[in-house]
């Protein structure tokens, strides 16, 4: 394919709190309130005042976008493929036969598994959006799993970097587009996390790619360092006093159920929500790990007002506000709320049986008797090795 690429100027993005309620401004005029409700102590905004779309240069025919030699279905680009969901998707993605790329933020420890899969990995960062065009030549689907670190501000990555992925991927002709959100997120403006997954599902559907959008409401592996690695290391393990409920997946069924979504046309520019089998609070899973692991949880429970208090503390000064956003995205999920759909006409509509879903329970299972039973013949092995005298 050939194809001369000027570059598409870079979005003004303005993200600044203020104690008046603002809105969200969009390309194409959409607008979306951030002060909705009340009691809220403050509320910020995310303006971009570049259209989602191509640059003027290239909608003026700058770019030469002839012809060439077509881009192959089976050609993706997994950005985030070193996460928890993203590595699951690339191993999903290698077993049915695509051709994977992987967009890798230039890192001390390489991603040498992603290669040792099979997978093609390219160094670039979202947050250097001069690095993005490259990743995508010859990509036919873009497969966005990928959100910042906890030390990065939430706008960084989040939004800067998927605005400036989604123009790049509209600019290069990208077939198909495939984000991944937040359940809920389009409830809560008040958590600058969610308001920008649901600011980020708008941007994409006024950029015109063809796109599915797919809501998550948790991963039944992070589970294991939150709540089962402490219980069996005999330490503490901390949870709310909220009565929260969420259904939690296998990111491997949510790797599976994308795969289908992506073959079927007639999901294009459909939002999806993937949840699991059932809602579990957190007591619920800390009871569950503890008759598994065949021990008691030390359990420190955290008030939901103790939360509360931390994230205004951290919002008065400047250089804690990051904080004080991922304490805000804390708080939801420690409050009074349920991130769970039925799932009945979503299995109907990728044609899945529900009995194919992995339920947590049987997860959990899974991994404490793999864990056990790995504790036992290295406890037998180390009987062996004794030496008396």
């Amino acid at each position: 394919m050939k194809m001369a690429l000027l570059k598409a100027p870079t979005p003004q993005l303005q993200w600044r709190c203020s104690v008046a309620p603002t809105t969200l401004a969009f390309p194409n005029s959409h607008s979306i309130s951030a002060g909705r409700g009340k009691g809220r102590e403050w509320s910020w905004r995310v303006k971009c005042s570049s259209s989602a779309s191509a640059g003027p240069e290239i909608e003026k025919g700058t770019a030469n976008f002839g012809p060439g030699s077509p881009v192959r279905p089976t050609s993706i680009l997994v950005v985030g493929g070193t996460g928890t969901l993203g590595r699951q998707v690339v191993r999903r993605a290698l077993d049915e036969g695509y051709d994977v790329r992987c967009l890798v933020r230039p890192r001390p420890a390489p991603a040498d598994f992603l290669r040792d899969w099979g997978a093609t990995v390219v160094n670039a960062d979202l947050s250097k959006p001069e690095t993005i065009p490259a990743t995508l030549v010859g990509i036919h689907t873009v497969i966005d799993c990928a959100t910042g670190r906890p030390e990065e501000p939430i706008k960084t990555v989040d939004w800067e970097g998927k605005v400036a992925l989604i123009q790049c991927a509209k600019a290069m002709g990208i077939q198909k587009y495939v984000f991944y959100s937040i359940h809920n997120c389009d409830k809560h403006p008040e958590v600058p996390l969610m308001e920008i997954k649901y600011c980020t599902e708008k941007f994409l559907r006024d950029s015109g790619l063809n796109h599915i959008v797919i809501r998550l409401c948790g991963f039944m592996q992070g589970l294991i360092g939150q709540y089962a690695v402490p219980i069996l290391e005999e330490k503490s393990v901390w949870g709310t006093d909220a009565p929260t409920r969420i259904a939690y997946m296998d990111t491997q069924d949510i790797a599976r159920l994308t795969f289908i979504a992506i073959r079927n046309e007639k999901l294009i520019g459909k939002l999806l929500t993937f949840a699991g089998p059932r809602a579990w609070t957190t007591q619920e899973v800390i009871t569950l790990c503890e008759r598994l692991a065949g021990q008691d949880a030390n359990v420190t429970t955290v008030p939901v007002s103790i939360l509360r208090f931390t994230r205004q503390l951290t919002r008065v000064f400047e250089w804690t506000n990051d904080v004080a956003d991922r304490l805000a995205f804390s708080e939801v999920l420690s409050s009074d709320t349920v991130f769970s759909v039925p799932m009945a006409d979503t299995y109907n509509l990728l044609g899945v049986d529900s009995k194919d879903i992995i339920t947590l329970e049987k997860y959990l299972q899974d991994y404490f008797s793999n864990i056990l039973k790995k504790l036992k013949d290295l406890k037998a092995q180390s009987k062996q090795t004794d030496i008396y005298f």
